[in-house]
């Protein structure tokens, strides 16, 4: 059967023209869609089996579909197969090839009951979901460094912040625990985003469903789906989970973004706290001495990419209609760019922790520098002596500002407890040495999450526990994903052996 005259475009049986090359150029996706290329042809894959298996094309169709498809496949992985730009996109590009490599009218059957609506968005959905799984992975990683190294200073005294000024002591081990606490909420949000973007749009077709008798939860399974999205409408139209990745990926990287701010600020020479090993620091043209903390300041930079691509996301689709729109094209592009980024850094700091060098000794004299014990000393007199502790805060608040003054520091046993006498409390220099010592005061740290030893190992023993069940929970997906792949592989090759859909359980 010889097509009418006009636009050579598979879609342009109505139009009279092909597409301008400026149009063309303008619109083309196939930069976007080339990393579905493989998620593409296994959703074709599945589509045809179900096509077949619901008696809507035959089964001898069905074996040079899959036939060639499997070409294609193979000719992808060898290198062969690229995306040409003057085809669109990527459905077009194989859909092209199939037609190349099998005859057209067969070929030409692989796209009953569905459309690049429906096509399109079931290829994001796959490919997130691996790319979510990877990156879950890469934040266990880190979490693993920050957990790994913080265990090895559990009573490793550094001095805690509040408003960037000296607040109480802490431990190394409670500051470094923080940041992977924080991380195992990134990996719960993305867990619960994967639940939603592991459903499958496939047969929702333009966006009213179709006519013919096709079964949507077989190709969900065979795409290794947990279910369907089962509104027509909205499967194709939504692209709500784009934009809740998106704002995950954001918030992963404002945490990534305050870590790597502590380490600039921690290394520099006023605080001397830490050092960036020398495999992820820069040095400058001109300055020989200088030794620059370039990894941590490019993933702090690099949480402006986190963000302008969400709220890229969400500008594009804040007011559109229902059904889809070609505005969603432009979904794909800051999706993939922020995962690459996000995940580079995920990687990139999991380095730089796991080879940081701890300063101790310098860390002691800050916590002994700037008053981090007062507080502490309140605490004692509310304690011991029975007082209220606003009283306790005034006392104390006093002896500070007086030291202050006279250019004393707290470690002054012998002027505290003058100043402590005058206000009616007799303390000895021994017993403020016990009572304002660094170490002394992670050991009373006895509330559930507090900076104390105890406190803080059994925070350490948990997030470990919940880094094992993260990674569980990424295996177990993958392994999932995996079974489904092997499954639509099985039925490849037992349908281009001769063999009938019958004889399968699908």
């Amino acid at each position: 059967m010889t097509a009418p005259s006009g636009s050579e475009k598979l879609w342009g049986g109505r139009f009279s023209d092909d597409l301008a090359d400026m149009g063309l150029q303008f619109s083309e996706s196939t930069a976007a869609d080339r990393p579905m290329i493989d998620e593409d042809i296994w959703g074709s894959q599945a589509h045809c089996t179900m096509l077949a298996a619901c008696r809507i094309i035959s089964e001898a169709d069905l074996r040079a579909i899959l036939g060639g498809l499997a070409q294609i496949r193979q000719q992808f992985a060898d290198g062969q197969f690229d995306l040409d730009p003057q085809l669109e996109d990527v459905h077009m590009n194989v859909e092209s090839r199939l037609r190349e490599i099998i005859d057209p009218e067969v070929a030409g059957r692989l796209h009953t009951a569905r459309s690049r609506n429906d096509q399109v968005v079931t290829d994001a959905r796959m490919h997130l979901r691996t790319r979510l799984l990877e990156l879950r992975q890469a934040l266990a990683d880190l979490q693993q460094a920050l957990l790994d190294l913080g265990a090895e200073h559990l009573n490793t005294v550094m001095p805690g912040y509040t408003h960037t000024q000296h607040a109480q002591p802490i431990s190394v081990a409670f500051w470094l625990s923080s940041y992977a606490s924080a991380l195992q909420r990134d990996q719960q949000r993305l867990a619960q985003t994967y639940e939603r973007v592991n459903r499958c749009p496939l047969g929702a077709c333009a966006l009213a469903g179709t006519s013919f008798p096709i079964d949507r939860e077989m190709t969900a399974r065979l795409l290794g789906f947990d279910g369907v999205i089962e509104h027509a409408l909205d499967a194709v139209g939504s692209r709500d989970f784009v934009a809740e990745a998106l704002a995950d990926l954001a918030i992963v990287a404002s945490n990534l973004s305050r870590l790597a701010e502590e380490l600039v600020l921690f290394s520099t020479h006023e605080f001397g706290m830490i050092e960036i090993d020398d495999a992820y620091a820069t040095g400058s043209s001109i300055m020989p001495q200088k030794k620059n903390p370039g990894m941590a300041e490019l993933t702090r930079a690099r949480t402006g990419l986190a963000y302008g691509r969400l709220m890229q996301a969400l500008t594009m689709i804040k007011a559109l209609p229902l059904g889809y729109n070609r505005d969603l094209q432009e979904d794909k592009p800051p999706l993939w760019e922020s995962l690459d980024s996000v995940q580079s850094c995920v990687r990139i700091m999991a380095a730089v922790v796991t080879t940081l060098k701890l300063r101790p000794q310098r860390m002691a004299e800050l916590v002994e520098a700037n008053y981090a014990a007062a507080t502490e000393l309140a605490n004692f007199l509310v304690r011991e002596r029975n007082l209220p502790f606003r009283d306790c805060h005034r006392i104390v608040g006093h002896i500070v500002g007086t030291l202050l003054e006279e250019g004393q520091p707290l470690t002054d046993y012998r002027r505290v407890r003058e100043l402590l006498a005058e206000a009616g409390q007799e303390i000895s220099e021994q017993q403020l040495a016990e009572i304002l010592g660094a170490q002394a005061i992670l050991r009373r740290q006895v509330s559930q999450g507090s900076t104390g030893v105890e406190a803080t190992a059994a925070i350490i023993e948990e997030l470990r526990e919940e880094i094992t069940n993260s990674r569980r929970q990424i295996i177990e997906a993958h392994q999932a994903l995996t079974q489904a792949r092997q499954q639509t592989d099985q039925i490849i090759e037992h349908i281009l052996e001769g063999g009938e859909l019958a004889e399968l359980e699908l």
